[in-house]
């Protein structure tokens, strides 16, 4: 795993039961937030199933697409895309009719000190576009963050646990489930609360992100002492077959890998592949942000890609000064000011 081509390529790849799936689900697909960190992959990975189950139907990602290649990308890939400001009324009503939706659009990071934005983003947006939509199924890509901080030696949160969300950007995605929610009761729109936990691309995420600590000799903080993660690819896979679990009222479904990580050992096992030694600061906390997916394992199999695997791609990938993005996680972040 060596160039964004190999890492695009395996992203991408549908599996067979994705194929299989993408035979039952009726109409097109429209991807709203197409331009966010796992849109781009999502779409790609969709394309490639439609094409391989021989169904026709069309992938379509609305995006600003105010700077970068992102859609002529996508346009050679064979997905339509549309250019528009989801929070301009007139170009969220211009958008086409579709049957299915996957809603990625939302903000996080830089919401401290711009709340307004973020919670017209996560929260007044969902509104419109759930009553533009109230004949589609809509998949709404949403956070393991809507749940509290829970004890790392007991259960980790499942469905059935509690709300409770840390901070602005936390509360603000629990308001875009509640609003969801309000018109999938309001109008029997079936919809589907994604609730996903630290998807992982070796340009960025967790594991990425404590390797290149470790590899700079910088000390990783362990106070969020446990994390679980999940195969970028796998999370989009479970995310287009979800289309076929929509219901009303709405439900929401787990998505992680199914291990609960120590970020001291990841940091450990990276220092050995590196020949390097790893530090530390501060000292694991009682508590962690960690869910409990075996809903979604049951219902979509196991991710295909083990934490094993993710780590020794993760230490290839550095090694061979392999392409990152500056979107730190901040998993380490136990206040919720994003």
């Amino acid at each position: 795993m060596q160039t964004i081509e190999q890492l695009d390529e395996l992203m991408t790849k549908p599996t067979e039961k994705l194929i299989q799936d993408m035979k039952d689900i009726d109409g097109d697909i429209l991807i709203l937030g197409v331009g966010g960190k796992m849109g781009p992959t999502l779409a790609k990975m969709a394309k490639r199933a439609i094409d391989s189950s021989g169904s026709n139907k069309k992938v379509i990602g609305v995006s600003r697409f105010s700077s970068g290649t992102l859609q002529s990308e996508l346009e050679s890939y064979g997905i339509e895309t549309i250019a528009a400001d989801l929070l301009n009324d007139t170009e969220l009503q211009s958008l086409p009719t579709v049957k299915n939706i996957i809603y990625m659009a939302g903000n996080k990071f830089g919401t401290t000190g711009n709340e307004h934005f973020t919670w017209a983003m996560n929260a007044y947006l969902p509104g419109r576009v759930a009553e533009k939509y109230k004949d589609s199924k809509i998949v709404v890509f949403s956070t393991g963050n809507v749940y509290p901080l829970t004890s790392v030696i007991q259960e980790e949160c499942t469905e059935k646990h509690f709300v409770d969300p840390v901070g602005e950007y936390a509360q603000s995605c629990l308001g875009r489930e509640r609003v969801f929610s309000y018109f999938s009761h309001k109008n029997k729109t079936e919809m589907l609360m994604f609730r996903l936990n630290y998807a992982i691309d070796l340009r960025y995420g967790v594991l990425m992100e404590i390797a290149k600590q470790v590899y700079n000799q910088k000390p990783i903080d362990v106070r969020m002492g446990q994390v679980n993660v999940i195969w970028q690819g796998d999370a989009n896979e479970y995310a287009l077959r979800s289309l076929l679990h929509c219901s009303s009222p709405a439900k929401a479904l787990n998505i992680t890998g199914p291990e609960k990580i120590s970020v001291r050992w990841l940091a450990e096992e990276f220092a050995s592949r590196f020949n390097k030694t790893a530090t530390f600061i501060h000292e694991e906390q009682e508590t962690a942000l960690l869910n409990n997916a075996s809903k979604a394992h049951r219902l979509f199999g196991y991710p295909s890609v083990s934490l094993g695997q993710m780590v020794d791609w993760t230490v290839e990938w550095i090694n061979n000064d392999g392409a990152v993005h500056n979107k730190p996680t901040h998993f380490q972040e136990r206040q919720g000011a994003y």
